[in-house]
């Protein structure tokens, strides 16, 4: 594969959809166990079917992660840095796609189904209560973990785009000419080269 300065636009849109959504959907998630007000059986509405779209969009953006070319990190940063790049990228995809199996698993355990419109789709664990008492906290804790995770990796893009402007923020924005990136770009907000 040749090798780039920016992501494949369907790997950045897949990207920016997911960081929306797994936002939104985080903090739907507290809101949920948070209130048991009228709000409650919207936000699991919500919540149920927007996990169901990250587990599709985590496919296709693995998928696109392997079928398109991929700009190298730039040679100037360390190599303990770009491996905690790659560390993060994969703690990420494994989170991402675990986390809404997990959500599943949990529902089907309890005995809820998950439905999108009128189609109702089949359950991906027994019904078993001690399984639904290990599920429930595990989605949790996989949640708290996605939010840290997401949180350093959201620093460190900040980082690369106002500190080192090293064209890595750029190259995820699909503005990099990897050279101090793009003018005006979060990488090189001043316009120089």
């Amino acid at each position: 594969m040749k090798q780039k300065n920016t992501f494949h636009p369907a790997l950045r849109i897949v990207h920016w959809l997911m960081a929306a959504a797994i936002m939104a959907m985080l903090f739907m998630g507290v809101a949920m166990v948070s209130t048991v007000s009228s709000w409650h059986s919207l936000l699991v509405a919500i919540h149920k079917p927007l996990g169901l779209m990250i587990l599709l969009l985590v496919i296709v953006r693995l998928w696109l992660r392997f079928t398109t070319a991929k700009p190298a990190l730039p040679p100037t940063l360390p190599g303990w840095q770009k491996g905690l790049a790659h560390l993060s990228h994969w703690a990420l995809y494994a989170m991402m796609l675990a986390q809404p199996l997990i959500g599943w698993a949990m529902q089907s355990a309890a005995g809820y189904p998950i439905t999108l419109g009128d189609r109702v789709l089949p359950a991906i664990f027994p019904v078993s209560n001690d399984a639904y008492a290990l599920l429930r906290p595990l989605h949790s804790w996989v949640a708290l973990a996605l939010f840290m995770t997401v949180m350093l990796h959201l620093a460190a893009a900040l980082f690369h785009g106002l500190i080192l402007r090293d064209g890595v923020f750029s190259s995820m924005a699909g503005l990099s000419k990897r050279k101090g990136g793009a003018p005006g770009s979060l990488d090189n907000p001043h316009g120089g080269q």
